[in-house]
């Protein structure tokens, strides 16, 4: 069967992978109210195209934290890639270099930093971090990010603590007794073959801590989570970078706003200050036109990157991305848009919202 959409690989990966994988990758906190919004809500939104402009040639190229990138569609953080593919993320990174787009790499990796950085040496790459209680533990992470050539550092802001998904607990499923956390170990001990348990986040991390990780990094700082325009207004008081609207792929709380629904809010708040990106529910060329119609930079990828690593390693997530774009493509042709400048809120039919 040929994959011609994201639907196809999401249909084919769950064929490839085992029930307990499966459901840690689709796992949606409590009862997946927003898991599903994230996704119905794109389809709410209706666009005003505008015909009899030359669009025989399309530019999908933009710019985020003053980097160019081929389109605006990157790889959003997302844990143990190794779970989907064996060679995980550095299968990931590979095929992020070849599209030139951002790969914000996890936390939670399932390879080093080391070797994924190795396997894509010339990838843009940004690090999310959850905040670890140890600060002396986070000051190693960040100068090894730093060292290795990461790009800004992503704050994933709405984890204080795990949320509550069914299928993991119904399925009893334990990764860390199964993937070491090579990068929340000391050094000594990612030199050991001893377990070392996983390092959940700090629950205590808060608004005033921002400073003491801005003492530590000159790296850009962008907060993952950010869903209202209160949290969005303090960010930008904090003087951090960048605001990434997220709600975890429905993952943390649930019955929270989906993500495309945030974002205006998020948007109108910043008022231009800092760069706004999103993740959650994108799976077409026409959900990456709404989001950047309606404020986004930028628009990241979660589950579907897993879905291409599932079938086909580091060509699955190469056709994902390449799908996603082409689509993107003839969807600014179709409204009108030659240019990622020329997509404006006016492309959106609010009445319908």
């Amino acid at each position: 069967m040929s994959l011609v959409s994201l639907a196809d690989f999401k249909a084919q990966a769950q064929e490839h992978l085992s029930k307990s994988s499966w459901d840690f990758i689709e796992g949606e906190a409590d009862e997946g109210i927003t898991y599903k919004d994230n996704l119905a809500a794109f389809k709410r939104i209706r666009l005003r195209p505008r015909y009899l402009r030359d669009v025989s040639e399309i530019d999908t190229r933009t710019i985020i934290q003053g980097q160019e990138i081929e389109a605006p569609i990157c790889i959003s953080p997302t844990a143990f890639h190794s779970i989907a593919w064996p060679d995980g993320e550095r299968s990931t990174a590979r095929a992020a270099q070849e599209a030139n787009i951002c790969y914000i790499t996890s936390t939670y990796a399932s390879c080093t930093l080391e070797d994924i950085v190795a396997a894509a040496p010339r990838g843009f790459r940004w690090f999310q971090l959850y905040v670890q209680s140890d600060w002396e533990l986070n000051k190693q992470l960040i100068q090894r990010v730093e060292g290795l050539g990461f790009k800004a550092l992503v704050i994933t802001v709405d984890a204080p603590v795990i949320g509550k998904r069914r299928r993991n607990i119904k399925n009893q499923l334990n990764l860390e007794a199964n993937i070491m956390l090579k990068d929340l170990r000391s050094p000594e001990a990612r030199n050991s073959t001893h377990f070392s348990p996983m390092s959940l986040p700090s629950a205590s991390f808060c608004w005033n801590d921002l400073s003491l990780l801005q003492s530590i990094t000159r790296l850009p700082i962008i907060l993952k989570g950010i869903l209202t325009k209160e949290d969005a207004e303090l960010a930008v008081k904090h003087h951090v970078q960048g605001i990434f609207v997220s709600n975890h792929g429905g993952r943390q709380i649930d019955e929270v706003p989906a993500s495309i629904d945030a974002l205006m809010e998020v948007v109108a708040a910043v008022k231009g200050k800092v760069e706004v990106y999103m993740d959650g529910g994108v799976r077409t060329g026409n959900d990456v036109l709404k989001a950047l119609a309606l404020g986004a930079k930028c628009i990241f990828l979660g589950r579907p990157i897993l879905w291409g690593l599932a079938c086909k390693g580091e060509d699955g997530v190469k056709e994902v991305l390449s799908i996603l774009k082409g689509e993107f493509q003839t969807s600014m042709a179709l409204s009108g848009c030659r240019s990622i400048a020329e997509i404006s809120p006016d492309l959106i039919q609010f009445s319908r919202l």
